[in-house]
């Protein structure tokens, strides 16, 4: 057994999307560095240019709002007139909505809804072929999709139409496992609990006062996400089929009746 090379990731393709920033570009940063070559994607161009130059020759911008499903399809043709396969593909791209449950408006139930979950499902769908292709050169194809705690757990937030979306994209992650699983194409999740980002300020603003009330003792860092990550796309995870890795220090499986804003 040799396992010099369990977590590299040289000659693979990915697609990181939502890849400009936070957890998303975390991500394709770690990618970067265990040897893949990285495409990302956010709606915003010049967030995505800017970071792809920040994170070097081996990352390539492709901006793209993948809220609607032309949006999908434009990022798959983008990807497709670059590459003939794809070994790894990240759906990072989300959106949070929080509002009380009087008021919470249809717009906040559809943005929510179509990006965080019917988009993944749509992206998968458009790049099949690539994904086989990549599988095709004797190691599986991965699709990850990054999903969250509080598709597993109540948050004190009425986030509902995220936590709709996040439990339903772990279990769509399932259902994607069983079907692409025979294409040698591996389907999981991580679902992240409290992270510095633009969408979690809490965890971002207060870190000391939100890592007190995690069972480990503090909010996730980059390291953290970046493990889990690699041990899917790579080797190492070649025999994790259709699971969710949970990311948060204990949060949703070992606290003792504890509330936290993650």
């Amino acid at each position: 057994m040799d396992t010099s090379k369990l977590f590299s990731l040289e000659g693979r393709v990915a697609l990181v999307t939502g890849g400009s920033r936070n957890l998303g570009k975390v991500i394709a940063e770690a990618y970067i560095a265990q040897g893949a070559r990285v495409y990302i994607s956010s709606r915003k161009a010049a967030d995505c240019e800017s970071s792809a130059q920040e994170l070097g020759p081996n990352c390539h911008s492709l901006p793209q709002d993948v809220a609607t499903v032309a949006g999908v399809q434009a990022l798959a043709q983008a990807f497709r007139e670059r590459e003939k396969k794809l070994d790894i593909l990240v759906n990072n791209a989300g959106a949070a909505w929080g509002e009380p449950f009087e008021h919470f408006p249809e717009k906040g139930w559809d943005k929510v809804m179509d990006l965080n979950l019917k988009s993944p499902f749509f992206l998968v769908q458009a790049l099949h072929g690539e994904l086989k292709a990549g599988a095709a050169s004797g190691h599986p194809a991965k699709v990850i999709n990054i999903t969250s705690v509080d598709g597993q757990r109540l948050n004190p937030w009425e986030t509902y139409s995220y936590h709709a979306s996040k439990s339903g994209l772990i279990y769509l992650t399932k259902r994607l496992a069983a079907r692409l699983v025979k294409d040698n194409i591996i389907v999981t999740s991580i679902a992240p609990g409290a992270f510095a980002s633009d969408m979690n300020r809490a965890a971002r603003d207060a870190p000391d006062e939100v890592g007190s009330k995690i069972p480990l003792g503090r909010i996730g860092n980059a390291e953290d996400l970046a493990g889990a990550a690699i041990f899917l796309a790579s080797r190492a995870g070649d025999y994790v089929v259709g699971d969710t890795i949970t990311v948060d220090g204990g949060l949703v499986h070992a606290a003792l009746g504890q509330d936290i804003d993650a």
